[in-house]
């Protein structure tokens, strides 16, 4: 079998010689007038009618004075079919090729196709070509499932090779595309607006994370990548907006798992004069709109749970799920206390003294078998710095967490807008990240100083793209089109460009 360097040298020979035909390899120009699917569907109606069509070779046959070129656009598949009689000559400045030079087009080229929608005399749905044009030449052949395309590793570092062989994946990140449309038309539709807050940031917060630091040179000061939307979007809230949301990326520099990805996408919403109760509402009817318009259905079979969205969602208690299961007050309780459970059920005791840390590993624990859908309620104040507490249980927030299939799946509350109690609660969070909680909350004075203005009572909400993955039965990596992967340049690249040092 050819090596890779050989199968690339004669496509390298073949470009020269177009080349030297005087054929522009890489045109600019297309002149499709329809795609593959047009053809194949609406046959009856294109029959005899002229079309352009173009796409990616996928096989070519040729016998004698005939040849089949299977080409594949975006859209499916459609064959060629050229008879040495029909199809017109070279016309190297137009990129056009005759019959003759098939022999220079491989696997992986894409060109343009011009002639009459017929059938064969098979019985398969064809153009009869007049006109063959070259778009662009391919000088690596691109694998197939049956060369073995299957190492999880280098699917991942060239997903481009990886959708072209594997339909599905391709298929996934439209379904992602359509999840992030849902989200937005669903917003959009209750009259929110789309605002898009910095990525830099002075002071990060909004959420329990490690930052990425950078440095702009501009202002000569270091920022930090966001790891939420919350703060900005609240800002607004200050400014005079009553409903407002953000979709984009944001960075937590945390491990890898098969849920987290120190970058993904994200969607936050804050809704002025609306409380907790309103947003879970609100978002019990998003979810069923997001996901009947990805899937197409509300009922899934994600690994051993069997979910359905569209039955009455059960509301739990947070400190009353604690309790039932491991017998401590999570209100009233010591880090001594915490510690003996961690061990006792075998949870990694990451912080000593760390209640807070504690106390939500232990439901963790408890959330991995939770089939839902459940709202879990009433979260400890100390594991909830910036939402308002219940006025009948005041260690207790007015928070509401979707979980679905073992995992929490969006984090919504009723904001705090107290500033003296804001900046009392970031206090306390910058006092445990000064004794080594590199996830606490930094004091973000200046949010302080926005609510010393005044913020209208809100409810809020985000979620990730952690909810797609969950629902299209995927882990994070391969939820995502391109996952960072640690940098590495493989023996044969190096070997085929010997110039170029790396």
């Amino acid at each position: 079998m050819a090596t890779l360097k050989e199968l690339r040298d004669e496509r390298l020979r073949k470009l020269q010689e177009l080349k030297n035909l005087g054929v522009n390899s890489y045109p600019a120009e297309s002149r499709r007038t329809h795609t593959l699917k047009d053809v194949t569907e609406k046959f009856e109606e294109l029959e005899g009618q002229p079309v352009t069509v173009t796409g990616r070779i996928q096989n070519i046959r040729k016998f004698g004075k005939i040849a089949f070129v299977v080409i594949k656009d975006a859209s499916g598949s459609v064959q060629l079919f050229l008879g040495s009689d029909k199809v017109e000559g070279l016309n190297a400045e137009n990129s056009q090729l005759g019959f003759d030079h098939l022999p220079l087009l491989d696997s992986g080229d894409f060109i343009e196709a011009s002639g009459e929608v017929i059938k064969t005399k098979t019985g398969e749905i064809s153009v009869g070509v007049v006109r063959l044009r070259l778009l662009t030449k391919s000088l690596r052949p691109m694998p197939t499932k049956q060369d073995g395309f299957t190492n999880k590793e280098e699917r991942m570092r060239r997903r481009y090779v990886d959708m072209n062989v594997n339909d599905d994946v391709r298929q996934r990140f439209i379904r992602r595309s359509k999840f992030w449309q849902a989200t937005r038309d669903f917003l959009n539709q209750h009259d929110f607006t789309e605002v898009n807050v910095p990525v830099l940031e002075h002071t990060t917060g909004g959420a329990d994370a490690n930052p990425f630091v950078t440095h702009m040179d501009a202002l000569d000061q270091d920022f930090y990548l966001r790891i939420s939307h919350e703060l900005p979007l609240k800002r607004l809230l200050g400014a005079g907006f009553e409903k407002v949301y953000d979709i984009g990326p944001r960075f937590r520099n945390e491990n890898y798992s098969d849920e987290h990805l120190p970058e993904h996408i994200a969607m936050e919403w804050y809704w002025a004069y609306q409380d907790w109760q309103g947003g879970m509402k609100f978002m019990t009817d998003m979810y069923r709109y997001v996901l009947q318009n990805t899937f197409g259905t509300l009922q899934f079979k994600l690994g051993e749970f069997e979910i359905d969205l569209e039955k009455e969602w059960e509301v739990w208690d947070y400190v009353e799920t604690i309790q039932n299961r491991y017998g401590i007050d999570p209100l009233n309780t010591t880090s001594d206390e915490v510690t003996k459970k961690l061990q006792e059920y075998k949870l990694e005791v990451e912080q000593e003294g760390n209640i807070a840390r504690g106390i939500d590993k232990l439901w963790k624990n408890i959330r991995k078998d939770v089939a839902g859908p459940i709202w879990l309620v009433n979260t400890p104040l100390y594991i909830s710095p910036l939402a308002k507490a219940n006025p009948d249980r005041p260690d207790t927030t007015q928070r509401f967490q979707a979980v679905v299939a073992g995992s929490e799946l969006c984090n919504g509350f009723s904001e705090l807008n107290d500033p003296q109690e804001q900046l009392q609660r970031f206090v306390e969070q910058q006092q445990m990240r000064d004794s080594g909680d590199d996830e606490a909350m930094m004091l973000d004075i200046d949010f302080v100083e926005m609510l010393e203005y005044g913020m209208p009572p809100a409810c809020g909400l985000g979620y990730s793209e952690r909810v797609f993955w969950i629902f299209e039965g995927v882990t994070a990596r391969e939820g995502v089109p391109f996952p960072q992967l640690r940098h590495e340049i493989d023996e044969v690249t190096k070997s085929i460009y010997p110039d170029v040092k790396f």
